[in-house]
């Protein structure tokens, strides 16, 4: 008996010195970011570090809506780009356990319309050439521009309209879009929504080709990519505070987004919402990053262990990594030579950043409501660094 009682007072004893350290250390990291905020270069932003267990610190700090001086906080809402597409790589594993599709496969076994690069129409694109960036299938940036973002209203005479937003009643679905431009006689289709090089040969990153990942698995398993993700995603990891949409989440927490010069950015949407459109906070994302340290440990809940390790395994070699800045690419999951997994994102208004270190099984996430540009930008990498400073340090 005085063993047990000597056993649970050591273990007490232990939790409250584990307590007051990680207590102190968010003191210390809230008061640093702190000194950041006071440079006033992004108007808002949040952050997370996480393990395999979940959150370690979470909180926002600047302004979500400047002009009514409403706090950024951990669970503000806004877009966050690119690492969106993380989310279609776990879609279309989650659809390869389901026996819907094989990452292997062409990607035309399962279009409606034939995507073939006109350079080379004899070789076909698979699907995970697609989510490695190397399906030879290009971004037109002039086009992707004027033709992917659209006004979430007509009218906001705060807000400063980008001029190549177009209005919401012209926006088009996905597959409009691919038959527009990716297949031969759309109105926008040019052999140059190509590269002229063999599929599987070289690195470039691709947008639309990410999109068409999202597609693929719509027509495979005969359900709305939003729907999908949310069954087998979103759910299950408990992110109610994230969605593809305006209507799929709570409104009124999302953040304003602000140009470089702290004006407002209208609000939008995309055509190819897979690629970087999905809306979160950085509590609900340090729930998914957790989850995929999980899954790294072979211990994940929404893919299998083999899921998770195809995931989490680089394709590329040689040439293509050079291509690719020194990179490697698991299934939309960039692996950066110092092995940090994650990806990052920007687009009008937002950016963002998600990684994690496999080996020390920590990570770090951050996301902002304003454009990066070269001033902002050293802010913004600093607070990144700032939470790295303090990653491992939170027991």
């Amino acid at each position: 008996m005085k063993k047990t009682v000597f056993i649970l007072l050591c273990i007490v004893n232990v939790t409250l010195s584990y307590s007051q350290k990680n207590d102190s250390l968010t003191l210390e990291l809230t008061r640093e970011l702190n000194e950041l905020v006071k440079e006033k270069l992004l108007v808002g932003f949040s952050v997370a570090i996480y393990n395999d267990k979940g959150a370690l610190y979470e909180k926002g700090f600047g302004y979500s809506d400047k002009q009514e001086k409403k706090d950024y906080t951990k669970n503000t809402i806004q877009n966050i780009g690119s690492v969106s597409k993380t989310f279609i790589g776990i879609a279309l594993l989650k659809a390869q356990e389901l026996g819907k599709l094989n990452l292997d496969d062409p990607i035309n076994d399962y279009l409606p319309f034939q995507v073939v690069n006109p350079y080379y129409p004899n070789d076909t694109i698979t699907i995970r050439q697609i989510t490695t960036h190397t399906s030879s299938i290009r971004d037109r940036d002039l086009w992707y521009g004027f033709n992917n973002f659209f006004l979430k209203e007509k009218k906001k005479p705060l807000e400063k309209k980008k001029i190549y937003f177009r209005k919401p009643g012209q926006m088009i679905s996905m597959k409009e879009l691919f038959e527009t431009y990716l297949v031969k006689g759309g109105k926008s289709y040019k052999a140059k929504s190509f590269f002229k090089y063999k599929p599987g040969t070289h690195y470039n990153y691709s947008n639309i080709a990410a999109t068409l990942g999202a597609y693929i698995v719509e027509q495979a398993t005969k359900e709305d990519f939003k729907t999908f993700t949310q069954k087998y995603v979103f759910d299950p990891l408990q992110m109610n505070n994230t969605g593809w949409s305006f209507k799929d989440v709570d409104f009124d927490n999302h953040s304003r987004l602000y140009t470089k010069s702290k004006k407002r950015l209208a609000l939008y949407s995309m055509v190819t919402y897979p690629d970087g459109g999905l809306i979160t906070s950085s509590s609900d994302m340090a729930k998914y990053a957790s989850e995929l340290i999980k899954g790294y440990l072979g211990e994940g809940t929404i893919l299998t262990k083999k899921s998770y390790k195809e995931a989490f395994t680089g394709s590329l070699d040689g040439v293509l990594i050079q291509e690719a800045n020194g990179d490697n690419c698991g299934v939309f999951f960039d692996i950066t030579a110092q092995n940090l997994i994650g990806h990052g994102g920007s687009d009008p208004g937002i950016a963002s950043l998600m990684f994690y270190d496999p080996k020390k099984r920590v990570g770090r996430y951050l996301q902002t409501n304003t454009d990066l540009y070269k001033k902002n930008l050293n802010n913004f990498l600093a607070v990144w660094d700032k939470l790295k400073k303090y990653e491992t340090q939170f027991e």
